[in-house]
Formats: structure tokens, sequence, C-alpha cells
């Protein structure tokens, strides 16, 4: 009996103090509409530790961008076969890779929140949204003007990224 006490006991006793976190909450999360991200910065020089949240913002909304446009794509490729498939495939996930390395138009600060601690360093929040289709239309004027792609694969993507686009009209 005391070794099933012992163990429903430790059960119970969870480590750690929670905290709470300038943007946290449902505003700041990705929904059906928005992609949105918040970065985390610290440095002992303000303007470094700013860069460093804003950076850590947009690497996490580019990682949500790139996740989202991976299962866009799976999805996509079982409608398709053959060897254009594939290649339409392989170009549509390197061009989402190239978000990460791209200033994405219409992205918004949501907020920024600066704090100074007690070792004098600073610590700034940083969130970030945007709209789902403004970055589906994004990404669909960089697949068009891409040289490295085939008319076909271009074609094929361009459909991809139409799709989306209605779908997420419709959910509106």
């Amino acid at each position: 009996m005391s070794i099933l006490m012992i163990l429903f006991s430790g059960c119970q006793q969870i480590g750690g103090t929670k905290v709470k976190s300038p943007f946290d909450g449902k505003k700041y999360q990705s929904d059906a509409r928005h992609f949105r991200a918040v970065g985390l910065g610290e440095s002992a020089n303000m303007g470094i530790a700013n860069s460093k949240s804003e950076l850590e913002a947009k690497k996490s909304l580019a990682q949500q961008v790139q996740t989202n446009l991976k299962v866009v794509s799976d999805a996509y490729a079982q409608e398709l076969t053959g060897n254009q498939a594939s290649e339409a495939i392989e170009r549509f996930e390197s061009l989402a890779r190239e978000v990460t390395n791209t200033t994405i138009g219409d992205l918004r600060t949501l907020g920024q929140e600066t704090r100074q601690m007690d070792n004098q360093s600073y610590r700034v929040y940083t969130a970030v949204e945007i709209k789902k289709k403004a970055m589906f239309r994004f990404l669909k004027n960089k697949a068009k003007n891409d040289a490295k792609i085939s008319e076909l694969v271009r074609a094929q993507m361009v459909i991809m990224l139409d799709k989306e686009l209605e779908r997420l009209e419709s959910e509106e």
C-alpha cells in the first residue's frame, strides 16, 4: 500500500515553475488564415538581441510554411505520376526552402517587447504573421519567374498553388 502511495504522490508533482512569456496564447498561434511565429533573442547589445529575435521569428515562420507545403506537395504527388511529378515535387520543396532566405512580402510584425535583465543583457520577443493566401501568391510568383525549371514543371507548380489558394478561399 505504501509503494502505491509513493508512486501516486510522485506522479502528482510537476517540476519547475510555469513561465508566462509575452505573445503567449491563441492570438499568436497559426490558424486557418495566418502563419504566426514568435522569436526570442538575447544579447548584451539591444540591437543584436532585436536582430536575433526577428531572425528566430522568421525562421520559425519559414519552418511552418515548409511543413505546410510538404503536406500540399505530398497530396499533389498522389495525383501525378511519372518523372515530371517527382521533378515538380522536388522543385516545389526547393522553392519552399528558398522562403527561408527570402524577404517575405506582406510579413507583419504583431508586436515586439524588450526587457532588460538583471545582468544588464536584453531579451527581445518578436511576434510576426503572414496571411497564408499572401504567402501562396508569393510562392506562385516565384515559381512563375523561376528560369531553372521546365514549362511543364512550372505549370504543375502553379496548378498546385492555385488549388491551395482555392482551398483557403473556400474556408473563409
